[in-house]
């Protein structure tokens, strides 16, 4: 029988993948250790990877007579998450750390631990679904059968290898369907609430979060208008992003809204609703997924942050491997640091970090 390890996060998504899978093969659960509560400074009991969490894993694995254990990975997710995060931010993006999490984490060191172990498998209780191309000689990741849970976004940055050695075992199903079948294996988790927010997060606070984790303070500056004419003060760059209304602490007599970010003059732009809409995202570090580098103009349907849904789009791939997207009809608050995910169909083809505009137009004439 062949052998999987399976991550088991105490949810029900990982603990029904847990369930189904051992009706075929020889499973092992896991949970990964990537940060103790004090290590972000909060309350034990705000966080999605508590210690509550890893007993109810625990329970899991007991209740389906599996092997298990907590593997502590803390370093390399400081190293490759939490910092990424931090370093991120400081340079004016808007970073998405589930995504760093999946291709470093995951799908990387985990993969290898298992591979060290004789595992021939790992599984994830991700909403998505793998298949494999004969054709194109290809294993390809499609969307989760459950448009609303669907969490292929977040996964575009995994390789053949690993797409190769890992399994989805809940990707058809529903939400409402594995919980369903958690009650039917007796799981003490089928109800359990869906985790919220980054888990090192939890609380929404990013810049808190930055400056107590880094020991850094973030200058207050100007707020500018798009001429460069001073609104006010702003209190720091960390708290502000593309797009952003709420909380900026400014009265303008209308709506207001975060448009640029000059990190070097400490400035935040501030414009109207309308001057966020835009047809055209570049990105760069591109990972081909599904199929290979296409050598001339594709259609697609793109999106630019994890909630959106895709948007019709021409895809052109440039020389230097990164790729310009021109959306039929403009969209909003396109996010430097945010992934540019691209589709056909369930289809997931690739994607890349959005990028500057200015920086990827200087390369724009390898593809003319």
């Amino acid at each position: 029988m062949e052998k999987v390890m399976v991550a088991m996060s105490g949810g029900v998504d990982s603990s029904v993948a847990a369930a189904v899978l051992k009706e075929s093969y020889e499973v092992t659960g896991v949970t990964l250790r990537l940060f103790t509560n004090e290590d972000i400074q909060l309350d034990r009991s705000k966080t999605c990877c508590s210690l509550e969490d890893v007993e109810d894993a625990r329970r899991v694995a007991n209740r389906l007579n599996i092997p298990y254990y907590v593997y502590n990975f803390g370093d390399r997710f400081r190293e490759c998450v939490i910092d990424k995060f931090n370093r991120s931010y400081i340079e004016g993006l808007t970073p998405n750390p589930c995504i760093d999490c999946n291709r470093f984490i995951k799908f990387s060191a985990l993969l290898q631990r298992a591979e060290l172990l004789g595992q021939d498998y790992i599984a994830t209780g991700h909403y998505v679904r793998r298949r494999y191309d004969a054709e194109a000689g290809r294993y390809q990741l499609l969307k989760g059968a459950d448009a609303g849970k669907d969490q292929s976004y977040v996964l575009y940055s995994m390789t053949q290898e690993q797409l190769a050695r890992t399994l989805f075992p809940i990707g058809e199903m529903t939400k409402s369907q594995t919980r369903a079948v958690a009650e039917q294996y007796g799981l003490i988790n089928a109800d359990k609430p869906d985790s919220q927010d980054i888990c090192f997060v939890p609380d929404g606070d990013y810049a808190g979060f930055i400056e107590r984790d880094t020991g850094r303070q973030f200058p207050e500056g100007d707020f500018v208008d798009k001429d460069g004419n001073i609104l006010g003060r702003h209190k720091g760059m960390i708290r502000y992003t593309i797009g952003q209304r709420k909380g900026l602490g400014i009265a303008l007599g209308k709506p207001a809204y975060v448009i640029a970010k000059d990190m070097e003059k400490n400035q935040v732009v501030l414009g109207d609703n309308a001057d966020l809409f835009c047809e055209t995202a570049y990105a760069c570090d591109v990972n081909w997924l599904s199929v290979k580098r296409p050598e001339k103009p594709i259609r697609v349907c793109a999106r630019v942050r994890y909630n959106q849904k895709e948007q019709p789009a021409t895809l052109y791939p440039l020389e230097n491997g990164n790729i310009k997207v021109v959306f039929d009809q403009p969209q909003r608050a396109i996010t430097y640091g945010q992934a540019l995910v691209c589709y056909d169909g369930e289809l997931l083809l690739g994607g890349g970090t959005c990028c500057s505009a200015g920086a990827a137009m200087m390369n724009e004439s390898s593809w003319r």
